[in-house]
């Protein structure tokens, strides 16, 4: 039987973008496959959001090759963007309208009948659970209420591609899993997702393949599982120490010979294949913290092994 070759929908080889003498992405290589969620990981200035306007059709491409939905960003800009949805990192809603209003006028941008709009509007609607607002003005709702409108909004020309910059960026953690919601039930229709996070758990929740992006270049490219196999390990002993002693406690910890240990402010991070037994080899050199915790490996601490920086820098 043979096997199915998956769509490219975004292919990038050597995609370069320069602002003058300042390089903003370095010669990237990546593809995005129908139907899948695929993210950009990085601190800010690594280059996450130049690629994403690029994608976006509103930023060309100083060199390299970019092709979108088999077309070319530059010469084929205006197609390619109305088979995109975008969710922008800020909330560009129109507040004087009502929500249902917000989807009716964004509709008409893209030359749809009003009927079939209309259709839409309340299917989105449904959607983000907001028909109960539908005729409710868009400045009081809620911080959540509003990320889950501009979805919508994003939805409301069928697009064969979802970008979202940072769509949970400012809300709280019940709002947060609200949306993280709404993305993975687009994914389990086969909507095709690209998006910018800076929530490690956002990106492990929702993304099938992601790169991590420092200083404009990938520093590496997996699925999350794929990362965390191959920049850390099974398992990540965290020690706290009373402020005197914290420093030099790292420093007696390093004679351990444990692979990886990085020490923060208030606490002592060990990467290990066995968490309990690296602490039975902690208390063996006399040390006893005020506090251990053995927790699984992340993707954040995949990035910080390979940037040595947390992604809000």
């Amino acid at each position: 039987m043979l096997r199915r070759v998956p769509e490219v929908l975004v292919r990038a080889r050597g995609l370069t973008k320069r602002f003058g003498a300042f390089t903003a992405v370095d010669g990237i290589d990546f593809d995005l496959f129908r139907g899948e969620a695929f993210g950009f990981l990085g601190p800010n200035g690594a280059g996450k959001s130049s690629t994403m306007r690029m994608i976006g059709c509103v930023s060309p491409p100083t060199s390299g090759e970019l092709t979108i939905l088999g077309g070319d960003p530059v010469r084929d800009g205006v197609a390619i963007r109305g088979r995109l949805g975008v969710v922008p990192q800020e909330d560009t809603l129109d507040i004087e309208l009502t929500v249902r209003e917000n989807l009716l006028v964004y509709g008409r941008y893209f030359g749809l009948p009003r009927k079939l709009i209309a259709e839409r509007a309340d299917q989105l609607l449904e959607f983000v659970q907001l028909t109960d607002r539908a005729d409710s003005k868009v400045d009081p709702l809620s911080g959540g209420m509003k990320r889950r409108l501009v979805i919508a909004r994003s939805l409301v020309n069928d697009p064969d591609i979802l970008i979202l910059d940072e769509p949970t960026t400012g809300l709280d953690p019940q709002a947060r899993h609200v949306v993280w919601d709404r993305l993975y039930r687009l994914k389990q229709r086969g909507v095709t997702l690209i998006l910018t996070t800076h929530y490690m758990d956002e990106a492990e929740q929702l993304c099938d393949r992601l790169v991590v992006m420092d200083r404009a270049r990938i520093a590496a490219a997996g699925t999350p599982r794929e990362l965390i196999e191959a920049y850390s390990s099974p398992e990540v002993l965290e020690l706290r120490f009373a402020p005197e002693v914290h420093e030099a406690a790292a420093e007696k910890i390093k004679d351990l010979g444990t692979e990886r240990i990085e020490a923060t402010a208030d606490r002592i991070m060990l990467y290990v294949d066995d968490g309990d037994e690296a602490l039975e080899r902690v208390r063996g050199t006399g040390l006893e913290p005020l506090a251990s915790f053995v927790r699984r490996s992340t993707l954040e601490d995949v990035f910080l092994r390979l940037t040595g920086r947390r992604l809000i820098d």
